[in-house]
């Protein structure tokens, strides 16, 4: 048992090590957004809420709002390995995925904890792997920037490089300048953030074809709410298409199935609402025949280890997309996963093995909302 007493929504500005530039925006630090769950016996469960305004509508406000209304309502005097409690958190309030998935993702890490396990092993049919491995995203940049800092990610250990491209630059450029840059060994993929329209992304995915660059996928191409043009730039060319603004649950990934509009979806706990929506998710591409890739939004490492547990779970063997815990100039919390080159080291403790804040982290409570009813903000 793990009596939940108490949420906590705390706030804690991180700066990024170097600018994060994709086609639709650039950001020099992030306000890294936790829920803090504690039971009866005095455990402390962790889980993140990556807000943004233009993928879950939703900020660091928002989300201790919704902590401290619906979801505590929820959530306060339950025990956190009930198994309708997922389904009870994502029917207590339209959207706000991020703060379900935050809330959602605490009480997970109590219930492992409750039962001496990793978060991972409650997912998996058999004994997760302790560590997986993650790509490292490139900043969308002018092709000299971006032969420099491949090489700079190579040389710290990484095999598969994530470009970001945009408008503003030329991608093949840019790919032959990296390719020259660090050799034919290193995996890249592309991630254009629904920057083009079908022809485009045709033409663009062709050109890196003919000039044998080698790209193992190239994500999200095109709009969103477009399947249709999805569809038709994942029949027109050879290089694998992975969604990413086009999933968010379940329904998602078979609508993308049924349409043949990709080869992979990458699935995030943000846009999932939480652990048990992702992990249908993930069985629901797996029975369609389509790949699977974790990936996160630019958020710090309690959001970066709880996808982390659920990719070990899902895809031990796959490199999965979780470099944005890699951007922060420090963690806010002690514990969870550790990184050496592109491994991720999910660690052998129970839940997600998290202890609390880092010393010197200057988080701000928003909320706070126990059995007492008491709530500040």
């Amino acid at each position: 048992m793990s009596v939940i007493e108490r949420l906590r929504v705390l706030r804690v500005a991180s700066p990024l090590v170097r600018p994060f530039v994709t086609a639709v925006r650039r950001t020099d630090q992030i306000d890294v957004v936790l829920v803090e769950a504690t039971d009866a016996d005095g455990r402390t469960g962790w889980g993140e809420a990556a807000t943004s305004w233009r993928v879950t509508g939703e900020s660091a406000q928002s989300v201790a709002a919704v902590a401290a209304g619906p979801l505590g309502d929820v959530v306060i005097g339950r025990d956190a390995g009930d198994p309708v409690l997922a389904s009870d958190i994502a029917r207590a309030v339209w959207g706000n995925a991020a703060a379900r998935s935050a809330v959602e993702c605490a009480l997970a890490d109590l219930d492992a904890q409750a039962r001496a396990i990793p978060v991972a092993q409650m997912f998996a049919a058999e004994a997760a792997p302790s560590r997986i491995r993650t790509d490292m995203t490139l900043s969308a940049a002018d092709p000299a920037e971006l032969a420099d800092r491949a090489a700079e990610h190579v040389a710290a250990g990484f095999r598969c490089l994530k470009i970001k491209a945009s408008a503003a630059h030329d991608t093949v450029a840019g790919l032959h300048a990296v390719r020259a840059a660090i050799g034919s060994e290193v995996s890249l993929r592309i991630d254009a953030n629904q920057a083009w329209d079908a022809e485009t992304a045709i033409r663009i995915i062709r050109a890196a074809e003919d000039r044998g660059f080698d790209v193992e996928l190239v994500e999200q191409p095109v709009a969103a709410h477009d399947l249709d043009a999805l569809a038709r730039v994942t029949a027109a060319v050879g290089t694998p298409i992975m969604a990413d603004e086009a999933v968010r649950t379940a329904r998602d990934v078979r609508a993308i199935a049924e349409r043949g509009a990709a080869d992979l979806v990458n699935i995030k706990l943000a846009k999932t609402g939480g652990l048990a929506e992702a992990a249908v998710a993930a069985g629901a591409a797996r029975e369609a025949g389509l790949g699977v890739v974790f990936g996160c939004m630019m958020e710090a490492h309690v959001g970066v280890t709880a996808a982390a547990h659920l990719a070990a779970a899902f895809a031990p063997d796959v490199v999965h997309d979780l470099d944005a815990a890699l951007w922060l100039r420090r963690s806010p919390v002690v514990g969870g996963i550790r990184s050496t080159g592109d491994t991720l080291e999910l660690g052998t403790e129970s839940g997600f093995g998290i202890h609390g804040l880092a010393p010197g982290a200057a988080a701000g409570v928003l909320a706070d909302v126990h059995s007492r009813g008491a709530v500040h903000a």
